[in-house]
């Protein structure tokens, strides 16, 4: 018995082998080794991915939480950048005193980016209510302000002599040197 293959037929058989071998070592020497480094990759991007996530959540809450207390404060950092004028202080508040002194202390503990300044007040008041006045004037103002005590009052005939000192924390830097310095870093 003759096995009767045509010439055609094998060059398809060794072409197809040969295809099939090159298939089986390209997929042993580059695929598998590829695939693994693959898994490993896809579990490193998972890892990262997840720490990202915690990160962005991180980052959501913080950012709230900051604009939550920017509107709460509102009031409060626009008093800490406003720069302290001693000759708006005295007009807006003379009204309240017979005498007012603004003062500027130096202290070595604060730093350059504040100014304090001592007020040291007398007045003479009929009723304690325009002291109070005064207070919440000082209150509404448009910087940090501090009384200290004691608060002295006397009775001088129908009217009351007061004397107490403040102290008015005011932003002392010049803002455009302080952004034009942090734009430089």
């Amino acid at each position: 018995m003759k096995i009767n293959i045509s010439r055609q037929h094998i060059y398809l058989i060794s072409a197809s082998l040969f295809l099939l071998l090159f298939v089986i070592i390209f997929s042993l020497s580059v695929l598998i080794p590829a695939g693994k480094e693959y898994r490993v990759k896809r579990v490193e991007l998972k890892k990262t991915a997840k720490k990202l996530r915690e990160y962005e959540n991180f980052y959501d809450e913080t950012f709230d939480t900051l604009k939550d207390l920017q509107s709460k404060n509102r009031m409060m950092i626009t008093a800490f950048k406003a720069t302290f004028n001693p000759l708006r202080f005295e007009k807006q508040h003379k009204k309240h005193f017979t005498s007012l002194y603004v003062s500027e202390v130096n202290f070595s503990k604060i730093k350059d980016e504040f100014a304090v300044y001592e007020v040291n007040t007398t007045s003479k008041i009929s009723s304690p209510s325009s002291f109070y006045d005064f207070l919440e004037a000082v209150n509404k103002s448009d910087w940090i302000i501090g009384v200290n005590f004691p608060i002295i009052f006397k009775r001088e005939g129908d009217l009351i002599k007061s004397s107490f000192t403040m102290k008015v924390y005011a932003n002392n830097r010049d803002t455009n040197k302080t952004a034009s310095a942090s734009e430089a870093r």
